[in-house]
């Protein structure tokens, strides 16, 4: 199984945070920006103060397994990160809930190619 290119230094998050474009969702928010390269590279992050460690793992899992799911259909070449929403409760985050959000997030962001 591959892994996913991920955004792992504060610059990079700071870069797409500041440069890129957002959209908000109930449950979760992104903000993507054009990058120079072929793929795409995602970025996950949930508020410490929000909730402890085991929930927002659970949060990140859920986050990456809907977007490693629906990757192959997206357009390649984007700096993308997801935001929870402080709104919600960190304990009643469900998969299906997060994947309605991130489907219709995506296609207001015109990610989507041609399916």
């Amino acid at each position: 199984m591959r892994k996913l290119k991920t955004l792992k230094k504060n610059y990079e998050f700071k870069n797409v945070l500041t440069r890129g474009k957002f959209y908000i969702g109930k449950q979760i928010s992104i903000y993507v920006l054009k990058n120079n390269k072929k793929i795409n590279v995602i970025g996950i992050a949930v508020n410490t103060k929000q909730c402890g460690a085991v929930y927002r793992n659970r949060i990140k899992r859920l986050i990456r397994e809907n977007y490693r799911l629906i990757k192959n259909n997206l357009n390649q070449g984007y700096d993308i990160v997801f935001l929870w929403n402080k709104k919600n409760e960190a304990k009643e985050a469900n998969y299906f809930d997060i994947n309605t959000d991130m489907l219709k997030l995506l296609k207001k962001a015109n990610l989507f190619g041609d399916i």
